[in-house]
C-alpha cells in the first residue's frame, strides 16, 4: 500500500483485509496519509531533519503507519531517508546541466562527465555527517515500535542524488544501527536504473552488496530516462533482478 493512500479511505481497506478480499505484503511511509494531505507526499516530513518541529512530525506518522501495517498484517514498512541540503547551491545542478547539454555522452566513460560527478559527490559526501546522524537517530526512535508490532523498516534506494545514504553507503549505513535490527534495504529497480544510466552505481553491483540485508523490490521499469514504466516495456534486465 503505497504513500498515497488517503485516509478516508481506510475503513474501506480494513474491511477487504478482514474478510480476506486482499492480503497486503508492505506499506510505504507515511500510510494512511496524514489528515489534509490527498496527494503523495513520503517526503512531507524526513528523518534527516533537524528542525525539531518537522522532526516531531516525522516520528508522529511514522509511528502511525507502523502501527497501520502491524493492522493490515504486513510486516514491512517502506520508506525514504531523507536528503542533504545545501544552503546556496545544489552540486547536483552541474551534473544535470553537464548531461542536457552532452546528451550523447557514456556517463560511464565521459572524462568531463566523471570530473563534474565526482566533485559533486564530495561536496555532498562533506554535508552528509550531521544527516547521516540524525537519521540514524530517527530510526532508533522507532525501533522499539517496530519490534513490538513485528514490522521491518525498509530502508529505499533514491534517484536524487542527495538523498541519504548515497548508493554506495548503504551497506555501511545498515552496520550503524546498533543492536537487533529492524532495518533492511528496499530495491527500488528504477531508482538503480535511473542511478546506473548517470553512472553513479552498477545496478548489479548494488543488488549484490545488499542482498543479505534485502526486505523487498519495487518493480518498475525504465524507458528512455523515465522509471514506473510497465515490467518488459523498458530496458531493465528482470533477468538479472531475478537472480535476487
Amino acid at each position: 500500500m503505497s504513500h498515497g493512500t488517503r485516509i478516508v479511505l481506510v475503513p474501506g481497506i480494513l474491511k477487504a483485509v478482514e474478510e480476506g478480499v486482499i492480503k497486503i505484503s508492505s506499506t510505504h511511509n507515511f500510510c494512511p496519509l496524514p489528515t489534509g494531505v490527498n496527494n503523495s507526499a513520503p517526503n512531507l516530513f524526513e528523518p534527516s531533519a533537524r528542525a525539531t518541529e518537522e522532526h516531531d512530525q516525522w516520528l508522529r506518522y511514522t509511528l502511525k503507519s507502523i502501527d497501520f501495517t502491524a493492522q493490515m498484517n504486513a510486516n514491512v514498512m517502506v520508506t525514504h531517508l531523507g536528503s542533504v541540503h545545501c544552503f546556496w547551491s545544489n552540486p547536483v545542478s552541474k551534473v544535470k546541466h553537464y548531461v542536457r547539454k552532452n546528451q550523447d555522452i557514456d556517463t560511464a566513460k565521459d572524462e568531463g562527465y566523471r570530473k563534474i560527478l565526482e566533485k559533486a559527490c564530495t561536496k555532498l559526501r562533506a554535508r552528509m555527517p550531521a544527516y547521516w546522524e540524525q537519521i540514524l537517530a530517527s530510526l532508533e526512535e522507532i525501533k522499539e515500535r517496530a519490534l513490538e508490532k513485528k514490522v521491518m523498516i525498509g530502508c529505499e534506494n533514491r534517484e536524487k542524488f542527495q538523498e541519504v545514504p548515497m548508493d554506495a553507503d548503504f551497506s555501511r549505513f545498515l552496520d550503524g544501527i546498533a543492536g537487533e535490527s529492524h532495518c533492511g534495504y528496499w530495491h527500488d529497480t528504477g531508482h538503480a536504473e535511473l542511478k546506473q544510466d548517470m553512472g553513479v552505481i552498477n545496478h548489479r553491483q548494488q543488488l549484490e552488496q545488499n542482498a543479505d540485508r534485502l526486505l523487498g523490490f519495487h518493480l518498475h521499469d525504465v524507458a528512455e530516462g523515465d522509471d514506473h514504466q510497465p515490467v518488459g516495456y523498458g530496458q531493465i534486465d528482470f533477468d538479472m533482478v531475478s537472480e535476487f
